[in-house]
């Protein structure tokens, strides 16, 4: 290599170094007064109150050696990388290495992702229908969102994408693959997805739709109330309170309990979390967030007044179910006001605050941890169930008629007393049999423990007991 392909950065010129300097320092500067002003107010608060004195001189010569550092290395991409790079892309690039490096949450969002970012939220979005996080270099499904063509093709929480049309994922940042996921709505996109226990890669191709995701979905399951919470977007409080009320008049007086299923729901807004879970409190603490410093703790308390009537509740979860998820959970089985029923949800406990950043988008930064009303930390561990439950297949282990019945014995009695079955009592009975066999069944086994658990409970509420006992004392309790 010819001594001038190769300058050492000593070398330089001073002035044209001084130069350099200047600017990494003005660029810094300029990247600081991006924060809102009550943001650093707090912050010099929060050191002067309760964080030890520094020594600044050391401290800053060595912030100031690595800016030199910085500036060395931005100058040698610029004047010698193999293709020519824009000067704003590699700042942007370097600002969200700074952040996406202290967790997989934290990231720097330009102007177009901020918007998609607002969008999302209120519950409307152009994609896939899949959320995602960054894990050891891959992509990896936190949970389909329902009815998008991501849930149709059948991906799964906790699938790793490798490639997207052919190009490994490695390298790119998390906003890097979901930009390449995005895009005009009727294209295509390839995914290959690794999956537990499968040997071979899967590679499926999803067409990109609308996105447009209705928060609250709800039915009633005869005396039970079911009640669906996709996402946590900004109407998710006021869609529930109104599928209780629905069902409430729907059901009528048979109603037995609800079913909160919080499956497959990747979180949302922290607000419509507290909201959601203050329906079915009537007193305590919800959730409470803790920063670095003591004095950052919030905590978040229910109102008086639980909209059921103090009826059973079960909340199903499982591994797709995160944030704003294990917070409702976490709080409804801190109070023992439901039971919580499927598997271990995803364990992402922590706070993000997006922070806007005038004329250049903002930043999503890390700020706190949420803990339960009983002080136990959501991080990497998640919500345990009170009954795991996995899913399931459920299927008949004995074929049609593998039992006689006393209908089936000869001159047997009928059900009227004094009288003999006949052929026509036995036809009737094997119709009403056949019926109640090809009866369509709930798939969804864990919905259906739900279902069985709430109507066993509501066979041992204290006014069914003393009616239980008031007719064994009187002689009206029916024989065997």
């Amino acid at each position: 290599m010819s001594k001038k392909a190769y300058q050492s950065p000593k070398s330089q010129s001073l002035p044209s170094r001084m130069l350099l300097n200047l600017m990494v320092f003005t660029l810094m500067i300029g990247f600081i007064a991006m924060y809102p002003t009550h943001a650093l107010a707090e912050d010099s608060d929060e050191r002067m109150a309760g964080a030890p004195m520094k020594d600044v001189k050391s401290e800053g010569d060595s912030v100031y050696d690595k800016l030199d550092l910085f500036g060395i290395v931005f100058e040698r991409i610029r004047a010698q990388y193999v293709e020519e790079v824009e000067s704003t892309a590699l700042i942007e690039d370097a600002i969200n290495g700074m952040l996406t490096a202290l967790d997989p949450h934290s990231s720097y969002l330009d102007e177009d992702d901020f918007a998609d970012m607002r969008v999302d939220t209120k519950g409307e979005f152009g994609g896939l229908g899949i959320e995602v996080t960054m894990e050891e270099g891959l992509v990896k499904v936190v949970s389909p969102i329902d009815e998008t063509p991501a849930y149709d093709a059948g991906i799964q929480a906790g699938d790793f994408i490798t490639h997207l049309d052919g190009e490994s994922i490695i390298g790119m940042t998390l906003g890097d693959a979901v930009d390449r996921m995005r895009g005009k709505v009727g294209t295509d996109i390839e995914l290959t997805i690794r999956r537990e226990g499968l040997s071979e890669p899967l590679k499926v191709v999803l067409t990109r739709a609308v996105i447009k995701v209705q928060s609250v979905k709800y039915r009633a399951e005869d005396d039970v109330a079911y009640i669906r919470l996709r996402k946590f977007t900004q109407n998710t409080t006021s869609g529930t309170i109104e599928a209780v009320e629905e069902l409430q008049k729907e059901i009528g007086p048979k109603l037995k309990g609800y079913i909160l299923d919080l499956r497959n729901n990747p979180g949302g807004l922290l607000d419509q979390a507290i909201g959601v879970s203050d329906i079915f409190l009537d007193k305590g603490e919800i959730v409470s967030t803790r920063g670095r410093n003591e004095h950052d703790t919030k905590r978040d308390n229910a109102s008086k007044g639980d909209l059921t009537g103090g009826l059973p509740i079960v909340v199903l979860i499982n591994g797709g179910s995160a944030s704003a998820s294990e917070i409702v959970s976490g709080a409804l089985q801190d109070h023992r006001r439901a039971i919580i029923m499927g598997t271990q949800s995803f364990g992402k406990g922590s706070v993000q605050t997006v922070i806007p950043l005038p004329g250049h988008g903002a930043m999503r930064l890390t700020t706190a941890r949420y803990f339960t009303p009983s002080g136990r930390s959501i991080q990497a561990k998640g919500i345990t169930p009170d009954i795991v439950v996995e899913p399931s297949k459920v299927e008949s282990l004995l074929p049609k008629g593998a039992y006689i019945r006393e209908s089936d014995l000869h001159g047997a009695l009928s059900a009227s007393e004094g009288k003999k079955a006949n052929d026509n009592d036995k036809k009737n009975n094997d119709k009403t049999d056949d019926s109640k066999e090809d009866k369509e069944v709930i798939k969804d086994y864990q919905l259906m423990r739900a279902i069985d658990l709430l109507r066993g409970l509501s066979l041992y509420n204290k006014p069914h007991l003393e009616q239980i006992i008031e007719d064994a004392n009187t002689g009206t309790a029916a024989q065997e």
